[in-house]
Formats: C-alpha cells, sequence, structure tokens
C-alpha cells in the first residue's frame, strides 16, 4: 500500500519494519503529554500505532494542538519500542512511529459524545443523533464487521448448497404477514398505494412456480412494528430462501448446516473460548410440547429446567385454591428445581415478591425434605398425593417444586416465566452455548377473542397437514400447519413453512378465516393466478440476520449489531426522520392531512 496518505494502515507496521519510513493516516484516539515527548495512539480501522513525537521536533505544536478525534497523517521512521514500553494487547504494541512531518486532514470540533472511554453511560438517544461517532467505538465497530462476514458466509454457504440470489420488488401489494405495512403513495395513480414488503413471501414462491429450484436472497424487510431489545422499528434482513419439491425435512436437511456451520465459524467472536454449538440435527419440539415444558414456543434450552402438569395432584384436594381451578377447567403446572430445597428462606420470599411484581398472586412451593414435604403448601401435598407428585415430576429429597395455577394460557405463560426467574437466579443457565432447535407442528388456526372469529396462527400462505380433507372434515381448531420456527437461546431467528400451492386448499382456508373468494382473489390473485398454471410443492424459511449478529455478538439489543438504526419510537434521530413534507410534495402525491388533536400531556 503507498498513497499519498498512508504507506501502511495503522495495524500493519511489525518489527519487521523496523528502520523503515513509513507514512499513517487516522483518527487522534488518545494523546499523552510526556514533558519532552508527547505521544498519540492513531487509529483507523485497522488498528491502533503508536506516534511519538519529540519536543524538539518541528511537529511537536502541530501535534499540542490537534484534537481528540482529528484526522491527520504523519510520515517518520518505524522503531523498536523499549522492552518496559512493549503493549502486549496491540497487534502493534512492539513498534512506534517517530513522527518527522504531521499534517491535519480535518480538526475535530470539542466531541458530543465520548468515542473511547471505559463504562460508557452515555444516553442511547444521543448515541444515535452522533451514531458515525457512535461507531468509531471499538466494540460498536467490530460488531458492524462481525454482521459482514455473517452475511458473507451465509451467502457463501447458500451458494455452495445450489441456492441462486435473487432480488425482489420493493415497492409491492399490501398482504397479510402479521403486521402493519408502510405504504407508498403513488404519483401516477391518486388514491393508491404502495407497501414495502414485510417480506418477499409471495415473490419467492413465484419463483418456484417459474420453475427456479432454489432461491435465497439476504432480503430487507420492512414492518410497522414496534421496538423490542431483539427487534428493530420499521426494517430487519433475513436470510430470505425457498425450495420446490421438499417436505419439511429436506427444508431442515438445508438450512441446519448453514446456520449451524455460521455460529461454528462464529463462535468465539469476542472470547477465549468459542461457545459449544448443537450438534445437528437440531432438537425438534411440537409447540403444543414446547408451551407445556418451557412455557413459551421460544423456549431457552440452556435453562435445565421442565415444567409439568400436574393438576392430576390437586384434583379434588383440600387444597381449595387449585382443586377449584382445575374444576373448572384450569390447570396447575409444576416446576422441579434440584438442590433448591437448600436455599434459604430469602430465596423464596424473593420469588414470591416478583411473581407478585408481574401481577400474581405468589409462587407456591414446596421443599422435599427427608421424604416430606415443607413450605406454604405442604399441609396440602401428603401420601398419595406427594408420591404422585414426586413421580410426575422426579423430585427428590433437597429439591424444590413451585407451582403455578390458572386458566391455561396464563399458566403455561407465567410457568415459562417462572423457568426462566427460578433458573437464572440459581444461575443454571448455560452462557457458553448456544442451543438451538425446531418448534413443529403450529396449529393453523387460533380463535380470536377481541374480533370474536377464527383467524391464521402463523402464515396463511402454509400447507395444513391433512390437506383439503383436514380443512373440510375436522373442527378448525385441531389442525396443525406444515409450520416451523427456529430459536436459540429463547430468541425466534426463524419462521417457515410449507406453502400452500394449490388453489382449492387456498380458498378453504382462508374461507375458515373469514376471507371470502372475490376477497381472496383480489388481494392474492397474483399468486392463486400462477397456481392454477402448475404450481410445484415448495417450502423454505427466512432466518433473521439481525438477531444471529445479535447472539453471535452476545449483545442484548438488536440496535448494537445495526449501522444506523433507529430509536424505539421509530425516529432516526441521525436523519431526523420522519419528517413533515412541504405542501407542494402533498399536492404531488394527491395527500390531504388530517392530523389527530394535539396530546395532552
Amino acid at each position: 500500500m503507498s498513497s499519498v496518505y498512508r504507506t501502511h494502515t495503522c495495524g500493519a507496521l511489525r518489527p519487521q519494519n523496523v528502520g523503515q519510513e513509513a507514512r499513517l493516516s487516522g483518527w487522534v484516539q488518545r494523546k499523552r503529554d510526556h514533558g519532552n515527548l508527547l505521544f498519540i495512539d492513531l487509529r483507523d480501522h485497522y488498528g491502533v500505532t503508536q506516534v511519538v513525537v519529540d519536543a524538539g521536533s518541528p511537529v511537536f505544536k502541530t501535534a499540542e494542538t490537534v484534537r481528540t478525534e482529528s484526522v491527520i497523517t504523519v510520515t517518520g521512521k518505524v522503531v523498536a519500542r523499549d522492552a518496559a514500553t512493549v503493549n502486549p494487547r496491540l497487534a502493534t504494541g512492539q513498534i512506534e512511529l517517530d513522527a518527522a512531518d504531521m499534517v491535519v486532514q480535518s480538526m475535530a470540533e470539542p466531541l458530543p459524545i465520548p468515542v473511547h472511554i471505559e463504562n460508557d453511560t452515555t444516553p442511547e438517544e444521543l448515541r444515535l443523533k452522533y451514531r458515525f461517532l457512535d461507531l468509531r467505538k471499538d466494540k460498536l465497530h467490530k460488531n458492524i464487521v462481525l454482521r459482514s462476514q455473517v452475511i458473507s458466509s451465509l451467502r457463501r454457504r447458500m451458494i455452495e448448497q445450489d441456492f441462486i440470489e435473487f432480488q425482489t420488488p420493493i415497492l409491492t401489494a399490501d398482504s397479510p404477514e402479521g403486521a402493519r405495512s408502510y405504504v407508498v403513495p403513488s404519483r401516477l395513480h391518486p388514491g393508491k398505494f404502495y407497501a414495502l414488503p414485510q417480506a418477499p413471501q409471495m415473490f419467492k414462491q413465484l419463483l418456484m412456480v417459474s420453475g427456479f429450484d432454489r432461491y435465497f436472497q439476504i432480503a430487507p424487510c420492512f414492518r410497522d412494528e414496534d421496538a423490542r431489545a431483539d427487534r428493530a422499528p420499521g426494517e430487519f434482513y433475513q436470510l430470505d430462501f425457498e425450495m420446490s419439491f421438499v417436505t419439511q425435512e429436506d427444508v431442515f436437511a438445508a438450512i441446519e448446516p448453514v446456520l449451524g456451520g455460521v455460529f461454528e465459524e462464529f463462535a468465539g467472536f469476542g472470547r477465549e473460548t468459542p461457545r459449544k454449538v448443537t450438534s445437528l440435527p437440531f432438537p425438534r419440539i411440537p409447540y403444543a410440547e414446547a408451551l407445556l415444558t418451557y412455557g413459551t414456543d421460544k423456549p431457552d434450552l440452556r435453562n435445565p429446567l421442565r415444567i409439568v402438569d400436574v393438576g392430576e395432584v390437586f384434583t379434588g384436594s383440600d387444597f381449595k385454591v387449585f382443586a377449584s381451578i382445575v374444576a373448572a377447567g384450569g390447570v396447575v403446572r409444576a416446576l422441579r428445581a434440584p438442590k433448591a430445597g437448600s436455599q434459604p428462606r430469602s430465596f423464596f420470599d424473593k420469588l414470591n415478591s416478583w411473581a407478585q411484581s408481574e401481577g400474581k398472586p405468589g409462587l407456591g412451593y414446596i421443599v422435599l425434605e427427608a421424604g416430606a414435604a415443607k413450605g406454604p403448601i405442604a399441609k396440602f401435598v401428603t401420601g398419595d398425593r406427594l408420591a404422585k407428585l414426586k413421580a410426575v415430576t422426579g423430585a427428590e429429597d433437597g429439591d424444590a417444586v413451585f407451582f403455578v395455577a390458572d386458566k391455561p394460557e396464563l399458566a403455561w405463560k407465567f410457568a415459562g416465566q417462572a423457568r426462566t426467574k427460578v433458573g437464572q437466579e440459581l444461575g443454571l443457565i448455560a452462557e457458553d452455548e448456544f442451543r438451538l432447535c425446531w418448534i413443529v407442528d403450529f396449529p393453523m388456526f387460533e380463535y380470536d377473542e377481541k374480533a370474536k372469529k377464527i383467524d391464521f396462527s402463523h402464515n396463511p400462505f402454509s400447507m395444513p397437514q391433512g390437506g383439503l380433507e383436514a380443512l373440510e372434515t375436522q373442527d378448525p381448531l385441531t389442525i396443525n400447519a406444515w409450520q416451523y420456527d427456529i430459536v436459540c437461546n429463547g430468541i425466534e431467528l426463524c419462521s417457515g413453512a410449507i406453502r400452500n400451492h394449490k388453489p382449492e386448499i387456498m380458498y378453504k382456508a382462508f374461507g375458515i378465516a373469514g376471507y371470502s373468494k372475490e376477497e381472496v382473489e383480489a388481494r392474492f390473485g397474483g399468486m392463486l393466478n400462477a397456481f392454477k398454471f402448475g404450481a410445484p410443492p415448495h417450502g423454505g424459511a427466512a432466518p433473521g440476520v439481525d438477531r444471529i449478529v445479535m447472539l453471535l455478538a452476545d449483545e442484548p439489543n438488536i440496535r448494537e449489531v445495526i449501522c444506523f438504526p433507529m430509536n424505539q419510537q421509530a425516529v432516526d434521530l441521525m436523519m431526523d426522520a420522519p419528517a413533515e413534507l412541504p405542501p407542494e410534495k402533498l399536492r404531488e402525491l394527491h395527500i390531504g392531512l388530517r392530523l389527530p388533536p394535539p396530546r395532552k400531556d
């Protein structure tokens, strides 16, 4: 490398370069004035090199006045550091550059946020407003590089499996993907709107109908959803793929080595010891089993605790609270915590207070000791009932058993929360692992209590298990679909399905969900029309790129692996978006505003 600005990068010089002249350009990360000597840590994308400026040097005054984060070019001789001053934490730590010439390319103003300090507590709003400075931080910078490397790895692994990369439209029609769409007004067609794709769902299916066998895309997707720690508002990226003439197992066999390989490849990111990764094939857990055993359809398998149904233990018992819940159609779930019986009373009181903070009466428990039960509800769990409880849960002396009793849906959700809380409090979570699994056999439909109607529970374009016969003969709420998710450490990475490629099944499925034939044809006419001219059985999925990188980078918030994220209110603070449009632009788009009244805070 040789140019006006540099002969080497700031991460390139080594002891073998001693005695050579070199030119470096970068940002002034830190200055240290030692009286007769001034030291500058000069940083670029590739690393950091220490520059030394003698007080007698003609560039000393320039070095003294240059501010932190200014961009400079330094020319000088590479010299070896004394053994006592070698910095083993830097790749360039055995050398330094003795400055003979210095040019200030860009003087930085005083910084609005710190760039290089330990334990930075800068508010997120400021970090996002000055994201270009935030991205200079070493940890965040490495996260973004990791993101690029992960995408390259995903792309390479898909191509190696004969998938072909396509680009699907960004301006398209609205479709029911389970979230709000972003819409774009049409200037040429007054009163009509495009939608940004929530996913390339219909297009990738149409590619299969077109005769392409294996499609993939690192696809941008747009959803008007509220932010969460694992979900950015506005947009996200996914590894979208589809395959023809496949069963569910064929899809699993194609994507497991891709995801497993990526997690293995980057399992050591930021760590001395790589994390363990689930070996292939990933475990398959039916949806109903996941809700019962883990209290969620996104189980964290690093937690060894399991939930079991113990309603039979309390049926007709003297413990009227639980017995009445079971008699009314509710359930009782139990969570065995091995060896937790030795915990002090404060441990159980803390969990009880936590349950109350979640809006529950408390968290019932017993402790097994000397063949008997102790604790707040122990007097109701004796004799045959205790024996049955131990048989069902596998509990032994020294264990604690926690209980949740409620209506089924409320019970499994809170039991899942309790499983997570107890696992964390006991330090049972295997932090150095990536535990991946498939959740399968999702219900095709669910009952919408608010709308008082049956609706799709997952993906409306999925093939029901049992096909048309199941739709015509079964209670819709008992029909499962060929739908599946990949979950890693309690985070949903991927949703997918074997698709419904037959028009008659599509009409029937949407009819059950309350759509007329005319509505189906109006909203999905393009895909329906294509299916009438020969469609292959096909299926696919779409692992989320942002979440994969978030897990690999060990970041609790997805915004830490996105270059320019919005805040939780879906505002781009750096670019000031969304913004008002001038009246002439609104007229051009045939839009009149009807704004809500101002909020009274």
